[in-house]
């Protein structure tokens, strides 16, 4: 399901002429990569990886939740970012129709 996602997402991120629409398709490109990554990581059987005397048994990896989070992070400011630049565009060019700025 998520590859279904991604491959519509970046469908729409090729054929989209809208700059915020690019934004959206590549914020939803990253959603999915990161739920995949947070998927991957999941085990049913598992339990947090809190040390406790006499636990045993399988625990969830802690990696790929931490290394997710950095991600969240970084498309957070991404984002903001490149609305920043969307809005300045905006300003200067006064469209955000992509094929009317190449001209």
């Amino acid at each position: 399901m998520n590859l279904l996602i991604i491959a519509l997402a970046a469908y729409g991120l090729v054929t989209a002429d809208h700059l915020i629409r690019k934004i959206m398709c590549l914020a939803v490109i990253e959603g999915m990569v990161i739920l995949a990554f947070l998927g991957a990581g999941y085990d049913a059987a598992g339990r947090a990886p809190i040390l406790e005397p006499g636990a045993t048994g399988a625990m969830v990896d802690p990696l790929p939740q931490a290394l997710m989070l950095t991600a969240i992070v970084i498309g957070v400011c991404f984002n903001a970012l490149a609305l920043a630049f969307i809005v300045r565009v905006r300003q200067t060019h006064g469209t955000l129709n992509a094929s009317e700025l190449h001209d």
